[in-house]
């Protein structure tokens, strides 16, 4: 029997290659709205991080998601996509 292809993705926070499962998506809508994407399937561009606030607060301090979405990304973007990861 073949084996399946596990699909990676970067995570922007710590830099590891995990399976995609394992991550959560952040989509830039192609209206410019960023939010979390739990199920995958939002059209618009992603970006990959862990699961953890920690690997948030990198990607926020870093500005890997402006860089990788080229916009300005408001404190309350950021604060939003916290409360989603806590849920």
């Amino acid at each position: 029997m073949k084996t399946r292809k596990i699909p990676m993705r970067m995570c922007l926070g710590c830099g590891e290659m995990k399976p995609k499962k394992e991550l959560v998506r952040i989509v830039k809508s192609p209206e410019g709205e960023i939010s979390l994407d739990t199920t995958g399937k939002k059209s618009g561009r992603g970006a990959y991080i862990c699961a953890s606030a920690e690997c948030l607060e990198k990607v926020k301090k870093a500005r890997r998601l402006e860089k990788s979405f080229s916009c300005r990304i408001d404190d309350s973007v950021y604060g939003a996509m916290e409360e989603e990861l806590k849920k």
